[in-house]
């Protein structure tokens, strides 16, 4: 592959909007699985109800055709869009309550994907530039947002989602909890039953970078049938990340 040319930017129009839907369509529909009320299969986009009153943080490669150039996307909610929407997507999944009690500059990370050519590079690190910039310029104090496992069988999930709740759990004041009817104990597997390295192999490399980062997972995960998932919360407190952390976030690239 021809060495990438990365350029940052919100979404700014509907042709931008599009060319991010399409992007997420082939990761979110077409390799997962997954569907929703409000995807267009025709016009091959996959988009909800919430698109409208968020940010959409765009990574293009300049090296590749016009309307082919966005490989990386994130959804970005700050707290005075999500009341504008009626509420945070995440608020379907988990109860979110505990964070908005803290007073504090909430943002939810939504949607995020990279093109599979791009994966293991320095597109996700491009696309965390950005998303410290957006975070510091908007003073977040709480970045949070659901993330995935791939199928709905939590029996199959037990041991990376059990080492995710035995080591990762989020302090009681940022503890969100996953909704009925659709949560599920994510706390399955006895420590002594586990085999660590195996079970932290099957957590996904998002979730993994998240926690490098300092996050924490919410109480519960949320089975996400539409999606073909099983979700977790995240939560990212940005006044705990210790100086090596906000490093990582802020700017760090690999090698």
């Amino acid at each position: 592959m021809t060495q990438p040319n990365f350029q940052l930017s919100l979404a700014n129009g509907d042709a931008d909007m599009a060319e991010a839907q399409r992007l997420r369509y082939a990761i979110f529909v077409e390799e997962l699985g997954g569907d929703g009320p409000l995807v267009d299969h025709a016009a091959r986009r996959e988009q909800d109800r919430f698109d409208r009153f968020a940010d959409h943080l765009l990574l293009r490669d300049l090296t590749r055709p016009l309307g082919e150039q966005v490989v990386g996307v994130y959804r970005l909610m700050r707290g005075d869009q999500a009341a504008a929407a009626g509420g945070f997507y995440s608020a379907t999944e988990y109860d979110l309550s505990p964070l908005e009690k803290t007073g504090r500059p909430l943002m939810e990370l939504g949607r995020s994907c990279v093109h599979p050519d791009y994966r293991g590079g320095t597109a996700m690190f491009e696309l965390w530039s950005g998303l410290a910039d957006y975070a510091t310029r908007h003073r977040i104090g709480i970045m949070f947002g659901v993330a995935s496992f791939h199928g709905t069988d939590i029996r199959a999930l037990a041991h990376p989602l059990s080492i995710l709740h035995q080591c990762w759990l989020a302090p009681p004041e940022l503890r969100v909890r996953a909704r009925p009817p659709f949560a599920a104990c994510m706390n399955m597997c006895p420590p002594g039953e586990m085999d660590r390295v195996a079970a932290m192999r099957a957590v996904p490399s998002l979730i993994k970078a998240y926690l490098r980062l300092g996050g924490f997972v919410g109480e519960g995960a949320y089975v996400d049938h539409a999606f073909n998932t099983t979700d977790v919360c995240l939560v990212l407190d940005t006044a705990r990340l210790n100086a090596r952390q906000s490093a990582i976030y802020a700017r760090d690239r690999p090698a």
